[in-house]
This record gives structure tokens, C-alpha cells and sequence, in this order.
């Protein structure tokens, strides 16, 4: 998927999502797994809200990319904004290349894997980030559950209205096994007009058996899996997102 205009009001509409929650998990498990990391890449960085907050933490020196101009051009300038020193790049998550040196710890949030449509992008994914890590490097990426899939997501009708952002957002089921696809309308407020964007956005995922093999496959050895943002939380049938944290072999 990639964002177009819809990347200049991406910021509105998330505004309540926990992204203090990822830099949480993410520097826990750093904490845990590896002290001494200092250098990271934010894989689907979107808009750069992460980025940001992980390169303000002062012992991360973040390096952001994606496949959307219009989400690095909003990237950037919040980066300047906030006087972090991040360089945002367009690359795709498959094909992950030109980097001088290799980085301690390479994550994936905000359910971004769940965009690639197939096992063999997810595998061709992981087999990149695992070219661009250290030895001994970690992996931090999280998924959206079957569960969410099928249960939360599926026939589901999200809306919300407030003076500046409004919108209407219906999820089905897709075509491919365990895949949903959101048809999203936004109303957003320009001076006493409403301007609409409309969006269709696509998202598949798999088992945590699925990932868990492909990971070992492409040479990551899986240190924890965990469910909704606690390192302690085993995923049951009930966990909506699971995070899994590996390090390269």
C-alpha cells in the first residue's frame, strides 16, 4: 500500500494510537537481549512517529524507511521539527540495500508486515532484514493475530466524528486465506469545507507456526513471542497483536 495524500492527514487520525507502547516493548527487549545497541532501522517508519521517539531516547542513532514518499516527506519534517538527526530513505521491506554498515536492531511495527500479500514477500522480508542486521542483531516486528482478523476486523464498521476529522471505515474478509481488506472514507476539515479521501487498504496474516518457521528458515533464532504489548504475555486466542523479538544467527 502506498499512502498519497492520505499521508497528510495519517497524524490526525492516529493521534490516539500507543505508540509510546512500541518504543516501550522495543526498548525493553533492547534492555534485555542487547545493552549496547545503538544503531537501529525502522522498517514501514509511515510518518515517522516512532522514529522520532526511539532517536529522542539520545542512544539510538535511527535510520527510517518506506515505500511511500509522501509519508517520508511527513516523516522528515516532523524529524526536523522535533531536532532529531534521522535519515528517512524510500526502499521497500523486501529489498533492503546501500546501507554502509549493519545495524543492531531492525524493527517492524505498527502491524506494517501484515501489508505483504504473500508468504513468499514475508520470507523475501525476512531474509532482507537479516542481510542488513550484525551478527547477534535483534528483529522486533509485530503482526495482527488471527484472531483480529477474523474476529475483531471481519464485517466490522469503525466511525468517528469531531469537528477537524470524521470518517467511516468498513473491514470484510479477502479473498486470500486469513486476509481483510478496509474500505476507508475520511472527511477532513479545510476551512468551512470538508475534503474526502477515500482509501482501500489490504492486510493478510499468518500463523504464529507460519512466522516462527519462516523466521528459522531465514537464519533468526526467536527469543521471545509475545502478545499485546507485554513481554511476559503469552499470545492466547484472546491476544489481538503479537510481537515476536529474534536475533540473527
Amino acid at each position: 500500500m502506498i499512502y498519497q495524500g492520505f499521508a497528510y492527514i495519517y497524524d490526525q487520525l492516529m493521534k490516539d494510537a500507543p505508540y509510546g507502547q512500541w518504543v516501550n516493548l522495543i526498548e525493553k527487549s533492547i534492555s534485555l537481549y542487547l545493552p549496547g545497541a545503538s544503531t537501529l532501522l525502522d522498517v514501514g517508519c509511515g510518518t515517522g512517529e516512532i522514529s522520532v521517539l526511539l532517536a529522542n531516547k539520545k542512544q539510538l542513532s535511527v535510520t527510517g524507511v518506506d515505500l511511500s514518499e509522501d509519508m517520508l516527506t511527513v516523516a522528515q519534517s516532523k524529524a526536523e521539527n522535533n531536532k532529531t538527526n534521522i535519515l528517512f530513505l524510500k526502499q521497500d521491506m523486501r529489498n533492503l540495500t546501500g546501507f554502509p554498515n549493519p545495524f543492531d536492531v531492525i524493527t517492524i511495527c505498527c502491524d506494517s508486515l501484515n501489508y505483504l500479500e504473500t508468504k513468499q514477500d514475508v520470507h523475501a522480508t525476512f531474509e532482507a532484514v537479516h542481510s542488513q542486521l550484525q551478527n547477534e542483531g535483534l528483529f522486533i516486528f509485530d503482526v495482527h493475530s488471527l484472531h483480529k482478523i477474523h474476529n475483531v476486523f471481519a464485517n466490522a464498521t469503525f466511525a468517528d466524528q469531531d469537528e477537524e476529522v470524521s470518517f467511516i471505515w468498513n473491514s470484510f474478509i479477502g479473498e486470500e486465506p486469513n486476509s481483510i481488506e478496509h474500505d476507508m472514507t475520511f472527511f477532513v476539515k479545510r476551512d468551512e469545507f470538508y475534503e474526502r479521501y477515500d482509501e482501500l487498504h489490504y492486510q493478510r496474516t499468518f500463523s504464529i507456526e507460519e512466522y516462527t518457521m519462516w523466521l528459522k528458515e531465514a537464519s533468526f533464532e526467536i527469543l521471545t513471542i509475545c502478545g499485546d504489548f507485554d513481554l511476559a504475555n503469552q499470545p492466547n486466542e484472546k491476544t489481538e497483536r503479537v510481537f515476536f523479538i529474534c536475533k540473527k544467527r
